[in-house]
């Protein structure tokens, strides 16, 4: 995928189970376009912008 899963805001660490999963819960076609690789961007990617939010407040 085009999309970095990586520098997405949906993608998040379980320190419980010790590994990263997204949060948005795909259907079966959108998953099957995910794992088929027929997709190029993510739908659902959200840049983690970790500053955004104190530019907004200045």
């Amino acid at each position: 995928m085009a999309s970095n899963c990586d520098t997405c805001v949906n993608y998040v660490y379980d320190e419980e189970s010790e590994y990263y999963y997204c949060l948005v819960d795909l259907d079966e076609d959108e998953m099957y376009r995910f794992l088929s690789g027929s997709q190029r961007e993510c739908p659902y990617f959200r840049l983690d912008d970790e500053y955004g939010v104190v530019r907004h407040q200045m």
